[in-house]
């Protein structure tokens, strides 16, 4: 999935779930990753969740590849409101 397939309420609503799931707010959440700073998502995960997480930015295929996948699929279908 291409990010230009995403709209924006679906982005803001993946920042949502995020946010909550990391305890910050959306805004400050989409401000850091917009300017590549992970250190607050990274400060709220496991360090087993973390180490994924930078394994993935690192890794523009993977994310990708897993963006792709049935569950991934079903989630954006989900948060988006798409059947």
């Amino acid at each position: 999935m291409k990010r230009e397939n995403i709209d924006s309420k679906s982005i803001e609503g993946l920042l949502g779930v995020v946010s909550k799931k990391l305890g910050m707010p959306p805004e400050k959440l989409k401000s850091e990753l917009e300017a590549g700073k992970f250190d607050s998502a990274l400060s709220a995960m496991s360090q087993s969740d973390a180490a994924k997480f930078q394994q993935a930015v690192k890794n523009p295929k993977l994310v990708e590849k897993l963006m792709s996948t049935p569950q991934a699929q079903a989630l954006y279908n989900k948060l988006s409101g798409n059947k």
